[in-house]
């Protein structure tokens, strides 16, 4: 099991103007169970519990940080560029993954939802890094530090901080607003990738955050 604090070289105090959170894939579509087949069973229960009772309260703490401190915010989710979904990876395809252009799935979830002047990203592969222009956004906005947490840890946000990492951010991944399917797979996948970010708590990035104001 990963145990908190984690001691990164990658821990270090966030920049005014050059910090950025993203938010991955908090729609619809995997927290709203009348839209989703696969929430069903002990795993749906354990992942909605976890994402409804910690990690959409935790990334609502990181976003009223973030806004206080005037630093950017970025949402990704999967949504296709088209109804039919023919723009999507093969992977997703083969998976039957399709979120379509403006459907409900592809809203994000009302009490993180995007505020009129922040960036939201549809993607259509489980890397945001491949499917949309981050990287290209990011540097336009100066982006130094990468603050990350969404869904699901082992997949979407796990590569997010992997690509990220690659292309020269500083990562920290927000651990208590993150959930995958089991506690198993949560705590693999930050043994994994510690190596790749700094891996702290919602209260300590807030601590961070507040620093920075005047």
């Amino acid at each position: 099991m990963f145990i908190l604090p984690h001691r990164s070289p990658r821990d270090l105090p966030y920049v005014t103007d050059h910090t950025a959170l993203l938010l991955v894939d908090m729609q619809r579509a995997w927290l709203d169970p009348s839209l989703d087949a696969h929430h069903r069973g002990p795993e749906a229960d354990y992942f909605l519990t976890r994402a409804h009772q910690m990690v959409i309260p935790n990334q609502r703490k990181l976003l009223d940080a973030m806004r206080s401190a005037q630093q950017n915010v970025l949402h990704t989710v999967i949504e296709s560029l088209t109804v039919d979904g023919r723009d999507r990876s093969l992977d997703h395809k083969l998976s039957n993954l399709n979120v379509p252009k403006g459907s409900p799935g592809a809203m994000i979830v009302e009490p993180l939802a995007a505020l009129e002047n922040e960036i939201v990203l549809p993607k259509t592969s489980s890397g945001v890094f491949n499917s949309t222009n981050i990287d290209y956004v990011l540097r336009n906005l100066q982006t130094r530090h990468l603050i990350i947490a969404g869904i699901v840890t082992d997949q979407c946000v796990d590569m997010a901080v992997r690509d990220a990492a690659d292309r020269g951010y500083l990562v920290t991944l927000v651990e208590d607003a993150c959930a995958t399917h089991t506690e198993e797979r949560h705590h693999a996948c930050l043994n994994a990738i510690k190596g790749y970010c700094w891996i702290t708590d919602t209260q300590t990035v807030i601590g961070r955050l507040q620093e920075m104001l005047p």
